[in-house]
């Protein structure tokens, strides 16, 4: 039977007695029509959207140019396997791109379909350019759920419990973020880089040689760690590191890159040079595609047929993504991400200096547009968490997510944290911006107030 002849309500049951458990949902509803900053549910239900697909429809949905780009090319070429031959968007997205570098030194591209496989990539191409094995992560990063990726991955237990063994050889460093390290949230940056720096010099002594070690994988700001920029200082610690003992670093910008964070790559705000940079997520708003970065100096010691993969650098994908390309310039998207960004910050300062909910907001921090609201707990992650806080609500995050989905809004919680995130579109309005701040701020108080 037609989806189309079916209800709403016949469509979710179904749904969830056929779609694995293994996925989670923020709404039991089917959505069924994106427009700009709005989805629409099937129950009729327009919603303000701050999720964007978890950073991916970063301009908008069904962006017109660029939904037309890809439909024009559905009728050209679908399909250009790059184990087969070059196809053009393939190669006009590299144009595109190669100005946005943050760094003239990342000049070889290889395009995959999702952030996980690019990093796969990343780590088989640095194990192949030092010989070495060993991987050395941070706690609380995300990488991914495929098997190397996982490996790599500290930010929850729930992505690899149960599916020992992972990859061998890899080693986690602590995060200048300052609930990990125990520390006031007002501690300095500089003093956090500082620790973690002194760990990595432990851990290099201690766990894994230089010379056994292959990489450095760091995200520019840790995603679904909970939205914590990283220090530029400790960028640049780990850079010198990694260039005195021969490491690769390779720098994560699948979440927070291609225009996220006010810049086309948040590593930018640090001057650090990536060996390997990673972006997927908002490359092709909304059509699967990553990209794998280095120096063609590197990649030109990877042997033919080493890399590849069926769907790798699909041409609708490549097309689609040209056209974002196009979009970031035209449409002034950094400067809007950058005025929309201080209007954000100056809404969630307001709600933090509010009396009310004052006492159980820790932490207002991000870049660009990607922010969070960490919250406080009554029980934390145990009972050697510093900042638990007996008088605050239970489960603060969850339950104002809730409630926002209630009033209209679709916005998301992350980490072991009681932490909210905020990924709205980049070119999203000043008035649906606001929007979301007081429906936002409004459901803080009713939950703060419901105790």
């Amino acid at each position: 039977m037609s989806s189309t002849t079916q209800s709403h309500a016949s469509l979710v049951e179904f749904g969830q007695k056929h779609v694995t458990k293994g996925l989670g949902r923020v709404v039991e509803a089917v959505i069924t029509k994106g427009q700009g900053s709005y989805v629409t549910l099937g129950d009729g239900r327009e919603m303000l959207d701050f999720t964007c697909g978890i950073g991916v429809t970063n301009f908008g949905h069904c962006h017109p140019k660029i939904s037309k780009a890809a439909a024009d090319q559905c009728m050209s070429l679908v399909h250009g396997q790059c184990s087969i031959g070059f196809h053009g968007p393939y190669l006009e997205l590299i144009q595109k791109l190669l100005p946005m570098m943050p760094h003239p030194s990342l000049d070889s591209f290889f395009f995959w379909n999702s952030g996980s496989e690019a990093i796969e990539a990343s780590i088989k191409m640095a194990r192949t350019f030092t010989g070495r094995q060993n991987i050395i992560t941070m706690q609380g990063a995300y990488h991914g759920r495929t098997y190397g990726a996982m490996a790599v991955t500290k930010s929850k237990t729930i992505y690899s419990e149960g599916t020992n063994p992972l990859m061998p050889g890899v080693f986690t460093l602590p995060f200048p973020y300052w609930h990990q390290l125990g520390l006031p949230a007002d501690t300095p940056s500089e003093k956090l880089s500082e620790m973690c720096l002194h760990q990595l010099s432990l851990l290099l002594s201690q766990a894994t040689a230089p010379t056994d070690t292959a990489a450095i994988i760091v995200e520019t700001v840790l995603g679904e760690g909970g939205y914590v920029p990283t220090p530029p200082a400790f960028l640049r610690g780990l850079r010198e590191v990694c260039d005195k003992h021969g490491i690769m670093l390779i720098i994560d910008e699948v979440q927070c890159g291609y225009g996220r964070t006010g810049k086309h790559y948040a590593i930018e705000y640090s001057g650090v040079r990536p060996d390997i940079m990673i972006t997927a997520k908002g490359l092709a708003n909304g059509f699967p595609l990553s990209g794998v970065i280095s120096s063609k100096g590197l990649t030109d010691k990877l042997k033919p047929g080493s890399m590849g993969g069926t769907y790798a650098g699909n041409a609708v994908a490549c097309a689609a993504a040209v056209a974002s390309a196009e979009v970031m310039k035209e449409e002034n998207i950094l400067e809007n991400v950058n005025a929309r960004s201080k209007e954000l910050f100056a809404a969630l300062n307001a709600l933090r200096a509010n009396p009310k909910v004052a006492p159980v907001i820790l932490d207002v921090r991000g870049q660009g547009l990607m922010v969070a609201v960490e919250f406080a707990s009554p029980v934390g992650t145990g009972p050697y968490d510093a900042f638990r806080d007996a008088s605050a609500p239970a489960k603060l995050a969850s339950r104002v997510a809730k409630k926002c989905v209630e009033k209209g809004l679709l916005i998301l919680t992350t980490s072991v944290y009681e932490v909210i995130r905020f990924i709205p579109a980049l070119n999203i309005s000043q008035a649906d911006l606001a929007k979301g701040c007081a429906i936002f701020a409004e459901a803080v108080e009713e939950v703060v107030k419901e105790g």
